[in-house]
């Protein structure tokens, strides 16, 4: 399905945030792993989160639902003996399952999306499980991938966190397991170090102890460890929020998003700091993020490394400030569901915004009235771009078709519902053009 989107001049209302996917992934994986009963309250759905549900269900974990919580039986240090793994678009439950399926004698991750997560490389982390004694058949560290484990080795090892954070977090989860002590050594830099904050938050809930450097790029981690049966309660989604309220910014807004925490680990709380930077009327307090847009933006320059996840809604913001903005130390969007840099500033050019690329950077020389538009416009099978060519189709002088949008589902399903209840001009259509 295929999105329009149309001039919108102001947005009003108030929402509540979705549900944090990365902590809800991060939940359902260590109440997975622990021996009882967890129960985890206000979990998010998307594809990403509905991919761990599925799998860790495979995988022998018992998951009761309702509309507030999902309670988990656990299937602990012993996952259940299965041939195939389908974690359909899902880089991060990939990778973490991966390193889970160490423990497993036999199981192969199907490519079921080979022109997206199919064409991302893995290859960090297999080195490092290949190290601790882990047979791993694989296409040049690209699914397919088969994991020949069932007995993991301890001891030193060294994962890259050049191309992402995630190699680590996974061996992070299975480390705790194995009958020996491990050290791990992250090489050659560590990207999005704040999700490494996020994931050491959830093992210490979870009663696993890790012993981190300051710095964060060494880890003893105690062997012969249990996870805890525990209640967790998932707090609202930074990465998600972000889009709406760069919509609000470069709108005439009168936007509040609920249940966003001021004290969050979620690197891209960076949104709020950034946006007051661009001289957006906005409040943050008691979990409410308030905005009062007047679409008149300043440029700003901004290390992305710490914030992601929200770095495409900061640009499409930018799009419209008075002068230059850059974006840098963001190489890792080229690993993402697309090249988040080169495939998202040629569709941002398409719509007639004025952005350079550099390896790591983005630059944006913005325009502070209106883009042309009238547009069709790809996003790449990817939820990210989708959200953030969304803010920039709001201020557009025609609308733009945004091709196959509903692959917004992978982290916000819910998210066109939440523009339209705020005043946004969309439509859903099939097979859209102008």
């Amino acid at each position: 399905m295929d999105v329009i989107v149309r001039p919108t001049p102001e947005l009003r209302g108030e929402i509540g945030a979705l549900s944090s996917k990365n902590y809800t992934t991060r939940y359902l994986l260590v109440a997975a792993l622990a021996e009882g009963t967890s129960t985890i309250y206000y979990p998010a759905h998307s594809e990403d989160s509905d991919a761990m549900r599925r799998c860790i269900a495979d995988l022998g974990a018992v998951l009761e639902e309702d509309e507030e919580k999902i309670v988990i039986t656990g299937f602990g240090r012993h996952p259940k003996d299965i041939k195939e793994l389908n974690v359909g678009n899902a880089g991060a439950v990939l990778r973490f399952l991966l390193a889970i399926a160490a423990l497993s004698p036999d199981i192969t991750f199907v490519n079921t999306y080979p022109d997206s997560l199919g064409k991302r490389p893995h290859d960090d982390l297999i080195e490092s499980l290949q190290s601790m004694g882990v047979e791993i058949e694989h296409r040049d560290g690209k699914l397919p991938i088969t994991v020949r484990g069932g007995a993991p080795k301890g001891g030193k090892i060294r994962v890259s966190g050049a191309v992402s954070s995630q190699f680590l977090s996974a061996l992070l989860f299975l480390t705790p397991l194995l009958e020996e002590d491990s050290e791990i050594e992250v090489v050659n830099d560590l990207k999005s170090k704040v999700v490494i904050g996020q994931t050491l938050e959830v093992l210490e809930q979870a009663e696993i102890v890790i012993h981190a450097s300051e710095d964060l790029m060494n880890y003893k981690v105690p062997g012969r460890q249990s996870y805890q049966a525990r209640d967790y309660t998932v707090q609202g989604d930074y990465p998600g929020s972000a889009a709406i309220l760069a919509a609000a910014a470069v709108t005439n807004s009168d936007v509040k998003v609920h249940r966003l925490m001021e004290q969050s680990k979620q690197g891209e709380r960076a949104i709020v700091d950034v946006l007051r930077m661009m001289e957006v009327p906005l409040t943050h307090e008691n979990g409410v993020v308030h905005v009062l847009g007047n679409g008149h933006l300043k440029p700003i320059e901004f290390d992305g490394d710490a914030a992601t996840d929200a770095v495409l809604a900061m640009v499409a913001a930018a799009v419209f400030a008075d002068g230059t903005s850059r974006f840098y130390n963001v190489e890792n969007l080229r690993y993402k569901e697309c090249d988040r840099i080169t495939d998202y500033l040629n569709e941002l050019r398409k719509a007639g915004a004025d952005v350079e690329e550099r390896q790591a950077e983005i630059i944006v020389h913005g325009r502070p009235g209106e883009l042309p538009g009238g547009v069709t416009i790809n996003a790449h099978y990817d939820h990210r771009v989708i959200m953030a060519l969304t803010v920039v189709g709001l201020r557009c002088q025609q609308p733009l078709v945004i091709k196959d949008a509903h692959h917004v589902a992978k982290s916000y399903p819910g998210f066109f519902d939440h523009i339209t209840a705020l005043g946004g001009n969309v439509e859903w259509v099939e097979n859209g053009t102008l």
